[in-house]
């Protein structure tokens, strides 16, 4: 479910958290489902649990998890905050088509790659 790239720029928190965005946007994660502990998920990726704590702080500051004490971190279902998520996501394939488009890529181009991209993610 979580995979780190090592070669990816970015801390391991940020990946971490990006994809449990992505799991609890696209509704793999349900809402009130309970996320893996921070010490299981630290030792399935074979990472220090402060990175898993760190990401999980991230999830809650943004709105996407609440925690229980005692209990656990959970998915919080907020539509809000998912249209924000996916309008945050569309700005910014407007703005790669805009850079795009001024780089001379035409417009059918972009078309088929963004058709391609999305026959990769439904196959």
């Amino acid at each position: 479910m979580i995979i780190v790239d090592y070669s990816d720029k970015r801390p391991i928190y940020e990946q971490i958290a990006e994809r449990f965005q992505t799991l609890i946007i696209s509704g793999v994660m349900e809402a009130d489902e309970k996320l893996p502990s921070v010490r299981s998920l630290a030792v399935e990726l074979s990472i220090n649990p402060n990175t898993i704590q760190r990401a999980y702080m991230e999830l809650e500051k943004d709105g996407f998890i609440y925690t229980v004490k005692g209990r656990g971190n959970f998915v919080k279902k907020d539509e809000e905050l998912m249209n924000r998520q996916k309008e945050k996501l569309l700005a910014g394939l407007k703005e790669q088509t805009m850079n795009c488009l001024r780089q001379g890529i035409e417009k059918q181009e972009i078309i088929d790659c963004v058709e391609r991209a999305a026959e990769g993610v439904t196959a």
